[in-house]
């Protein structure tokens, strides 16, 4: 039996339960894990259902139990259940090692005279059966006749039954008096206090078990096993389905702790057309994306929730693993192989407006399973789907969804709350299958445009703009993708630049650094179009200046600028929890928004400013809404440079005085300041001199005798890979020996192996995070301005080998556990890559 044959709304509430904080997971023996058989010594559980309590019993915040009418010794022997389980019998009175409860002498006495008497009713009472516990003796007529039983149930109930101090407990064919408080519900709140359960499960068959029902409340569930009258909400008809009960919840309490097999970052490809992204497994499982927009809620999210959150998989029939997967050069349409079988993946990049098109081209000889999960609202909104001649209709979403199959026999088939559909399709070397899904719009007609033609016409529109741009040689293909990576997190709509195509992915697996990085920050998206003016195209940078200068008009000053913004230049609003979804690799919470949209950041202004400077540069021509935008840039520095902000990191304790941030508030001033010398424009008179105190403050102030380093800020002592800019940027010459000995300082703490660290100070968060891409990049940058080229050549393929095998990067690296982490794939770390190759170039050519 599997869990899809339980009913729905059980399996509902099942997932429901399985995320609770701490859960405690408590049972019946007999009826329930075992099955009832005529002789109680043979009552055996069934191994399914011991398998799946031991396993969840060994999961954490998780604790298993049995309650039991039996004697603990009995209930311990047969059973056989591992140490790890609690076991506690005779309805209540006796508990495992640290519950055990010892009998006082009048209670021994009473159990002493309820023994005599109970053997003398039971004398010549063929078939019944007495069974002695510590606090207890029960009497078993099961195998007696029916006659025999009832009488001598009838006469202990008017007997021993009334007897000051005992209990009485009766069940299916036993009747059981106790010299102590015996309750199977007051057993359950006992256990449930002992370990802080903030969820319980109880399954049973006894009529004893209704006291253990009658005390579940609020989130707690009960599930009675066969017939009879019951408080619980559930019922089960047989100890089979008892096992299968326990098997899908532990399958659904490990996934909400660990996730599920989770595919390495690195090694998930992006697919993109300038409007919408989404990300392909390396065996062709689209595992994330959004719509409307890459901000807005996933229609899939089995990337932070496994495939109950959302997936579109195609592979083949019989199982196998990929050859493998590639872009198509020049392209962001992704290819994935089998032997026999070729998927092929792309945004279309001519959709209409407001639409998301992802296309899905099946080609080959074998056999396909396609598999089609769309769980929108991040799986919050259930789904139906309606089958038609020409494909799917996704019903119940706010937005139109279809997903045009012509031909394609779709099985439907549903959890309770949504519906997926599966088939099996058979394409042909000269006829493949097509798959479109169509998102914000109801139209299921064919396309006007042929698949072949809307494939090339994507394609041609990436290959096109990578061939006007001027790569390095260094690396070339690798910077290929990097730049196309970057253009493809750029929205062509607003100018707006993600600074990656995901939320929360983790900064340590299993940790709470999870972060929405599925928004426009100025700073990354000013040095994300500084990159790629620096490789030759402006227009990027021109469209995300338009974006700012919009955003801008929004505010009553420009020092009011927000680090970031969405992608349609409206403010956030609050950092909220998807508390239904695990989270990649369990890796939890699962956030949407972002604090960092309330902090001030000093260092906004430089960024744009530099940008406005490289696009000058490249036009020979300054324009006076971007001289506009420079002087509100230096506005804003000259009458908020000496507050503390929250830099670069986004740090979530209280403001300091970082010097990365006055260094970008030098860079604002000197950069205005030039390009007003340059193109004869007027600025205020006081700001050239305003630059020289910035530059003489963090000169001052940043450098720390005791550790020979610039420090990340003028209270402290620790140190920070974004204090290289200090020379990075020529607010001091890359010679000086502060510099140099700063690089070395940095190097010393913050590298390990392969990779660089933004900082090693208590940040204010539990746990830790990878090494950042980025700050590698700064570092060998800065190995080059200080002469060491050859550990900047080390350092560099280092970052090279992080690469996944289609060439992406996500922020982090782990170099103890060798593991990609954070958001993906990320601007900063591309960025940081292409100008690398950059340098290397210009300093080998020098």
């Amino acid at each position: 039996m599997t869990a899809e044959a339980l009913p729905a709304e059980l399996r509902r509430a099942i997932v429901q339960l399985a995320r609770t904080p701490r859960l405690l997971v408590a049972c019946d023996y007999d009826g329930t894990l075992a099955p009832i058989v005529e002789d109680p010594e043979r009552a055996r559980p069934l191994p399914e259902s011991v398998n799946a309590l031991r396993s969840l019993a060994g999961l954490p915040s998780t604790t298993a139990a049995v309650i039991s009418g039996r004697a603990l010794r009995d209930l311990a022997t047969l059973s056989r259940l591992p140490a790890e389980v609690h076991l506690v019998g005779s309805h209540g009175s006796e508990f495992d090692v640290g519950f055990v409860h010892a009998l006082d002498p009048a209670a021994r006495g009473l159990h002493r005279r309820l023994r005599a008497e109970l053997e003398r009713i039971i004398t010549g009472a063929e078939g019944v059966l007495l069974e002695e516990k510590p606090a207890s003796l029960a009497v078993h007529v099961r195998r007696a006749a029916p006659e025999v039983g009832e009488q001598v149930l009838d006469a202990i109930r008017s007997g021993p039954c009334l007897w000051d101090g005992v209990q009485v407990t009766e069940g299916k064919a036993v009747i059981e008096l106790a010299v102590v408080q015996t309750d199977k519900g007051q057993a359950l709140d006992v256990l449930r206090h002992q370990v802080g359960a903030t969820a319980a499960l109880f399954l049973g068959d006894d009529v004893t078990d209704e006291k253990a029902f009658a005390r579940l409340h609020g989130p707690d569930m009960g599930i009675k096993v066969g017939p009879g009258d019951t408080l619980a909400a559930f019922r089960i008809d047989s100890t089979t389905e008892v096992a299968c009960v326990l098997a899908f919840l532990l399958e659904e309490r490990r996934t909400w702790l660990y996730g599920e097999q989770a595919v390495p970052i690195e090694r998930m490809s992006l697919l993109a057309n300038e409007r919408s992204v989404a990300l392909v497994t390396p065996d062709a499982k689209i595992t994330w994306m959004c719509h409307p927009e890459p901000d807005s809620a996933a229609v899939f999210a089995d990337l932070l929730g496994g495939v109950g959150a959302g997936y579109f998989w195609v592979k083949p029939d019989r199982n196998g693993l990929p050859l493998g997967q590639r872009y198509v050069p020049g392209t962001m349409t992704v290819e994935t192989r089998w032997s026999r079988l070729l998927v092929t993946d792309y945004l279309d990049h001519y959709a209409a407006p407001h639409r998301t098109d992802l296309i899905r081209v099946i080609s080959g000889s074998a056999p396909a399973v396609v598999e089609f999960a769309p769980r929108p609202e991040f799986g919050q909104v259930p789904v139906r789907l309606i089958s038609e001649p020409d494909g799917l209709r996704v019903v119940g979403t706010s937005e139109p969804m279809v997903l045009h199959s012509p031909g394609v026999e779709w099985q439907v088939s549903s959890d309770g709350m949504h519906e997926s559909a599966r088939a099996v399709v058979h394409p042909a070397q000269d006829k493949p299958i097509v798959l479109e899904l169509r998102c914000g719009t109801d139209e299921l007609s064919p396309a006007r445009v042929p698949e072949e033609e809307r494939r090339r016409r994507s394609g041609a529109y990436w290959s096109e703009w990578l061939r006007q741009l001027r790569l390095p040689s260094i690396e070339r293909d690798l910077v290929a993708r990097s730049a196309l990576t970057l253009r493809g997190l750029c929205h062509g709509d607003t100018g707006a630049i993600l600074a990656a195509a995901t939320t929360s992915l983790p900064e340590e697996i299993g940790g709470v650094r999870n972060w929405d990085y599925r928004y426009c920050w100025l700073r990354d998206a000013a040095l994300t179009a500084q990159t790629l003016v620096s490789l030759g195209s402006t227009a990027e940078a021109e469209a995300f200046l338009d974006w700012v200068h919009r955003v801008l008009a929004t505010l009553p000053g420009p020092e009011r600028l927000h680090p970031l913004y969405t992608i349609h230049g409206n403010n956030l609003g609050p950092e909220a929890v998807i508390d239904t979804l695990p989270g990649y690799a369990g890796s939890r919470p699962v956030r949407v928004g972002n604090l960092a949209n309330q902090q001030v950041q000093l260092d906004v202004f430089g960024p744009v400013v530099e940008l406005v400077v490289r696009v000058t540069d490249t036009r020979g021509k300054l324009t006076d809404d971007d001289w506009g935008l420079v002087l509100a840039m230096a506005e804003a520095v000259a009458r908020r440079w000496h507050e503390p902000d929250h830099g670069i990191w986004e740090e979530r304790h209280a403001p300091r005085h970082h010097v990365y941030s006055k260094v970008m508030c030098w860079v604002t001033l000197d950069r205005a300041v030039r390009l007003a010398e340059t193109y004869g424009r007027e600025i205020d008179p006081s700001w050239p001199a305003l630059r020289d105190t910035i530059a003489a403050d963090v000169l001052k102030n940043g450098w720390n005798d005791g550790v020979q380093a610039f420090t990340t800020a003028y209270d402290g002592t620790d140190l920070d890979a974004a204090s290289l800019h200090v020379g990075l940027t020529g607010l001091i010459d890359p010679t000086d020996d502060r510099f140099q000995t700063t690089v070395t300082a940095i190097e010393s703490e913050l590298r390990s192996g392969s990779t660089v660290y933004r900082y090693r100070r208590d940040d204010g968060l539990p746990g830790d995070e990878g090494g950042f891409h980025l700050c590698a990049a700064w570092m060998i940058e800065a190995y080059l301005l200080s002469g060491r080229r050859t550990e900047a050549e080390e350092l560099f393929e280092q970052l090279v080998d992080a690469a996944g095998p289609t060439g992406l990067l996500p922020e982090e690296y782990d170099p103890i556990a060798e593991r990609s982490l954070g958001n993906h794939p990320q601007a900063y770390s591309h960025l940081g890559l292409i100008r690398c190759a950059q340098l290397l170039e210009a300093s080998s050519v020098s």
